[in-house]
């Protein structure tokens, strides 16, 4: 069979998978873009084409192994799909070693070598990247490598100390108390990662961490301190919860530490884009090795929500001498974007395995000692990792199914669901009118509060009162289309909310609107994922604005200055990351898929701090979900651990 012939056939194959659903069409595209630069092979092109959908669905890369083991599996199809797909190529390589030679011979693809190269394919060992992809992992990983060795001399008498005073309460936990112990381990390097589920205290942990390093700070008052997070919401919140617990480790420390007015310095939490300069229309930020942060310490919040290109630019845009904090849950939902940064780099921090220069330096500075289960040969990147494992406030039933989901327990988040009181609802065999009749309760004392007005309260109490209760209660799903989905779901609940009473919907815009930002505006200063709420302009009759929500302050924006907006009675559970409902209602569909993993459901149901409740059209779908744990592939932790001992 000639070559052509054989790129006809699959280019056929490769559009109607494509018409199926089966693929996006940039997939195709991309093999085809790929075949104008040199001999198109069909391994190549097959190759193209999965490398680009598994980039779509936030993978950084395509194994090697895998497509020559399992192909169906690694693309989620029945084995009938593949085989109509390789049929269509022609011959395939029936080995890992074939797959790998005929790629690597192909002029296309670069195999590793110098950073300086054209092709738009990486080979790097067993690994198919593109390009991007390939020097924002290798970036990310000699940056993490090079921070995690940096270990700095401390005075662990004078840190000890200071521990003692800020840790000094009546909380009591099981020894150790990992939050003391992440404090001593991120004072002594240029990384240090904190992880845990909620209402372990990754913040509560950061404000003394602050409080420490500048007590130990040879110049306290020129530390220039830096707060960020994905998204505005995120932020807002950190910085928030900081200033809250800064002032409350004010009191207790007294004169010792002008706390007050070194923190005082440190301004607003701001979004990575903000931080690092995005510019439009370009990928390109102000801030980056050659124009680096103006930084001493960076924290990032929600850092699981941070994609592989947004990490690499901003260890690229820190000074070698800046400290770098990251915060997050790494069993929470990895980004949209390619790359699952924070679960790479966070893999076995369950396990600690903290060497013997670790534990003696901690035990020094901390006074905590790590029992011997702890301890272990991990590398450079292990000694500068700390899992935070007591949960403070996340207790009763929602905390139970929150760890029965996360351990993979079925059986037991089922029992959990069916006997959860208040706190915990299922409704199994559901129609979608459940969900509408959920969010007609739940978004009524909001928008009851909009049309009574602010009465004798002044306009701006009365906007933060209005968006608290809309911040109380919010559908999450699990996808975006059909009923079970966000558009769906938004027209229903819209609809309903209208023939109540509770809105008059004439036009787009209208008084109670919700609506999510769906682009970066650095014009309006908005951000992808923030939400606001649309009310009547006090100044100026008939004229709306929308109103947001920043920790205790509100800010608003012309509804007519907003381009890129959806509304948003339901969100997807990708976007509710870094927020918290009251009441959370997450919505599974009917149809099963890849994408409605373990993590999705924990997700969903970390955000209700009161109340859950699970909407599902089956109980199946459920159990499938808990079972399937999203995996996606990378190569940051071989090109960590490759030398990262030592």
């Amino acid at each position: 069979m000639k070559p052509e012939t054989v790129s006809e056939a699959l280019w056929t194959q490769v559009a109607a998978m494509t018409e199926d659903g089966h693929l996006r069409r940039l997939s195709g595209t991309f093999a085809r873009f790929v075949s104008t630069l040199g001999a198109a092979t069909p391994p190549l092109m097959v190759a193209c084409v999965l490398l680009s959908e598994l980039e779509g669905r936030g993978h950084s890369c395509l194994m090697l192994d895998e497509l020559a083991s399992d192909p169906a599996t690694l693309m989620g199809w029945s084995d009938e799909q593949w085989s109509q797909l390789a049929q269509a190529a022609g011959t395939l390589p029936k080995h890992l070693k074939g797959w790998i030679a005929q790629l690597g011979a192909c002029d296309q693809v670069w195999q590793v070598g110098d950073f300086d190269f054209d092709e738009p394919l990486v080979l790097d060992g067993e690994r198919l990247y593109l390009r991007r992809y390939w020097r924002d992992e290798t970036l990310v990983a000699q940056a993490v490598r090079s921070r995690a060795r940096a270990v700095r001399p401390v005075d662990a008498p004078k840190a000890r100390a200071w521990l003692d005073i800020l840790f000094a309460s009546e909380r009591k936990s099981e020894p150790p108390d990992w939050q003391k112990f992440a404090c001593a381990i991120a004072l002594r390097g240029a990384l240090a990662i904190i992880t845990g589920g909620p209402g372990t205290g990754k913040t509560y942990t950061v404000a003394r961490l602050l409080a420490l390093l500048f007590a130990v700070a040879p110049d306290a008052a020129h530390q220039r301190v830096a707060l960020a997070a994905p998204t505005g919401k995120a932020a807002a919140r950190l910085k928030q919860s900081i200033d809250k617990a800064l002032n409350d480790l004010a009191d207790k420390v007294g004169e010792a530490l002008p706390l007050r007015e070194l923190t005082a310095r440190m301004g607003a939490a701001r979004t990575l884009h903000s931080l690092l300069g995005a510019r439009p229309d370009t990928r390109s930020f102000a801030h980056h090795r050659g124009n680096p942060l103006d930084v001493d310490v960076l924290i990032v919040d929600e850092a699981s929500m941070v994609h592989l290109e947004m990490m690499a630019a901003l260890l690229d845009a820190l000074p070698p001498h800046a400290t770098l904090i990251l915060l997050g849950d790494k069993d929470q939902l990895a980004s949209v974007e390619a790359g699952a940064v924070l679960g790479d780099l966070c893999r076995d921090a369950q396990s600690g395995r903290y060497d013997a220069a670790t534990v003696a330096y901690a035990l020094a500075a901390s006074g905590e000692a790590i029992a011997p289960h702890w301890h272990g040969d991990g590398g450079a990147l292990a000694q500068q990792t700390v899992m935070l494992r007591q949960s403070r406030r996340f207790g009763g039933p929602i905390g139970q199914l929150a760890l029965a989901v996360n351990a993979g327990d079925s059986a037991r988040a089922h029992e959990i669901l069916r006997g959860g009181g208040e706190a915990v609802r299922w409704i199994e065999h559901a129609h979608p009118h459940h969900v509408v009749q959920l969010a007609a309760e739940g978004y009524a004392p909001c928008l009851e509060l909009v049309a009574a007005g602010p009465g004798a309260l002044p306009h701006d109490a009365w906007v933060g009162a209005v968006l608290h209760r809309f911040e109380a209660f919010r559908v999450l799903c699990a996808v975006r289309e059909g009923e079970w989905g966000v558009t769906g779901l938004n027209e229903v609940i819209e609809q309903r909310l209208g023939s109540m009473g509770l809105l008059r919907r004439r036009s787009e815009w209208y008084v109670g609107r919700p609506v999510m930002i769906t682009r970066n505006d650095y014009g309006t200063r908005v951000f992808n994922g923030d939400i606001g709420l649309t009310l009547p302009d006090p100044a100026r009759p008939g004229v709306l604005r929308v109103y947001f929500l920043e920790g205790d302050d509100v800010r608003s924006v012309l509804a007519t200055r907003l381009r890129h907006v959806e509304t948003a009675y339901a969100m997807t559970v990708h976007k509710s990351q870094g927020s918290e409902f009251r009441h959370t209602v997450l919505v599974l569909p009917r149809e099963r898929g890849a994408m409605i993993a373990r993590e999705l459901i924990y997700t969903g149901i970390t955000r209700a701090s009161e109340r859950f409740t699970l909407v599902s059209p089956g109980s199946a779908i459920l159990a499938e979900a808990i079972a399937r744990r999203t995996r996606r592939a990378s190569g940051l932790q071989d090109m960590i651990g490759d030398s990262q001992g030592s």
